[in-house]
This record gives structure tokens, sequence and C-alpha cells, in this order.
């Protein structure tokens, strides 16, 4: 008698095989999981949840970049904040100085002097109003700007930058302008005349260092310009501070946004630690089982139950 053992051998190695294989995999797939925290592995495992996958990572890709901006310009109008802190500090200086070379008993040498410090606050301010950003480029110059004011020959500062200042987008629609320009908080009307600070403080100095005409009138005549001026800035410093504020209330809902995403994005495509932990090990018992079982059936033979 023959017997064929050939291909039941065969077909028994091949099964068992694959059966290990296959447990093999799992486990492994099952090790992945638990070590990155993500459910899939790969788009087939779950197509609907690949896809708001993706869907939660170009928002989140795309709220970055909304971050990013809104910090640009948040660092942008603090900078403008603190510089237009500094020009009051200066425009207060330069009323007390116009108050005090107002005074008809001072002499054409005090009010020189006060000349001179007049013409080193107009040098003061206009180093200010070319105060840069932080990316190097000037912040009241407007958008894209070279500069934002430049001295002519006679040492009159003019305006060069462009007539708006950029908007940054803050996502979903909502933008926020990062500065102002000079001439909307610099240039102002007095008594219905177009009337510049920078103009206005070189003006003064200018006289009182020349020392020849109504010295106490111009001193005078300078103080409703130096408090328009004053008021000027600081409405600036008001629409600085409420930017400044929806900034802030920005911020704020997009990490609440972000927040959000994080967590249904741990929904739909994280692990279940404990879950996972316990299907490892139940995996690898039952792959443990399959091997020694494996083994000992391997080894046994026909021609020993024959005997």
């Amino acid at each position: 008698m023959t017997i064929f053992s050939t291909n039941s051998t065969s077909a028994f190695y091949d099964r068992a095989r694959g059966d290990m294989t296959s447990l093999r995999k799992q486990t492994e797939a099952l090790q992945a999981q638990i070590s990155s925290g993500n459910r899939l592995t790969r788009s087939s495992d779950d197509p609907v949840a690949a896809s708001r996958l993706r869907s939660l990572a170009r928002a989140d890709t795309l709220s970055k970049i909304d971050t990013a901006n809104a910090n640009r310009a948040t660092a942008d109008l603090n900078i403008a904040d603190a510089t237009m802190s500094d020009i009051t500090t200066a425009i207060s200086r330069a009323k007390e100085l116009a108050t005090q070379a107002a005074n008809g008993t001072l002499s054409d040498t005090q009010r020189a002097s006060i000349g001179k410090e007049m013409a080193a606050i107009h040098d003061t301010l206009f180093s200010l109003a070319n105060t840069q950003d932080s990316n190097g480029k000037p912040l009241f110059g407007g958008d894209d700007a070279t500069s934002a004011y430049t001295l002519d020959a006679s040492g009159n500062a003019t305006y060069t930058g462009t007539a708006r200042s950029a908007e940054v987008s803050l996502g979903q629609g909502q933008t926020v302008t990062r500065s102002l320009t000079g001439p909307e908080f610099l240039n102002f009307k007095v008594g219905g005349v177009d009337t510049n600070l920078m103009a206005t403080v070189k003006t003064l100095a200018d006289a009182l260092n020349a020392g020849t005409g109504d010295l106490a009138g111009a001193a005078r005549g300078s103080l409703d310009a130096l408090s328009a001026g004053l008021d000027s800035v600081t409405t600036a410093q008001t629409v600085v501070g409420s930017r400044l504020a929806w900034l802030d209330m920005t911020t704020e809902r997009a990490t609440r946004m972000a927040e959000t995403r994080a967590s249904e994005e741990q929904d739909v495509g994280g692990a279940d630690f404990a879950n996972s932990v316990a299907r490892l090990q139940q995996m690898m018992t039952v792959l443990e089982a399959s091997q020694a079982s494996f083994t000992k059936l391997s080894q046994l033979s026909l021609f020993n139950q024959l005997r």
C-alpha cells in the first residue's frame, strides 16, 4: 500500500505559517498603535475616519499660518503702542518748553536754549516715526514701504510711505491692520487747517534759534497745535489698543478650536490604550499557543501511529 502524505504535509505547513503570519501582523499593528497612539496605520483601515483626519490636519496647518500672522501683528502693534507712548512723552516735553518760551520775561538767549531742545525733540520724533516693525520694515510707512519719512534739503520731514498699512489675515475671513501710517496720527487739523506735528515742532525750534520776531507769540501759537497733536497720538493709541484686544480674542478662539480639533482627532483616529494593550496580550498569548501547537504537531508522524 502506498501512502501519499506530501500534499497534506505541505498544506499543514502552509496553513500554519499563514495563520502565524496573520497573528504576527495583528500583533505588530497593535504594537504600532500603542507606540504611536494612532488607531489607523493606513487610510484603508477606516476610509471615513482617514478622510476626516486629513481635513483636521489641513485645518491645523492653516491654523498655524493664522497664528503666525496673529503673532506678527501683535508684535507690530505692541511696538506701535510703545513708540506712540514715546511720542506722547516727546510732545508733552515740547508743550512744556513752548509754555516756557511763551513767557515774556525770557531772554533771547534763554529762548535759543529752548530752541535747541525743541530741535532735539524734532530729531527724536523723526527717529520714532521711522521705527521698524518686527520684520525690519518701517512700522509707520504703510504696506511694504522702504521708508516712512525722509528729510528734505531744509530738514523738513516728508512722508514717503504708502497710503495704507497692510492687513493681516487671521483666518475665517477675519483680518487686522498691523499698524498705522505716520500721517494717520502725525497729521491733524487745527482750526480747520492741516497741520503736521513734526512741522510744528521744527517751525518753533527754528524761530527760537533765529531769535527774531515775536518769539513769545510764536511759542503761544504752537500750543494749540501741540495739544491737538497729543490728542491725535492718544487717539491712535486707543485704536492700537482695540486691535490688540481683538487679536487677544481671536487668538483665544483659535486656541479653543485647536483644542477641539485635537480632541476630535483623538476620538476619530486615536488608539484606546487600555483596549490595545489587552488585545496585544491576547494576541501574544494566541501566537505563543499557536507556535507551541505547531511545534508539537510538526513532530508527529503517521508512522509513529502505525507501530
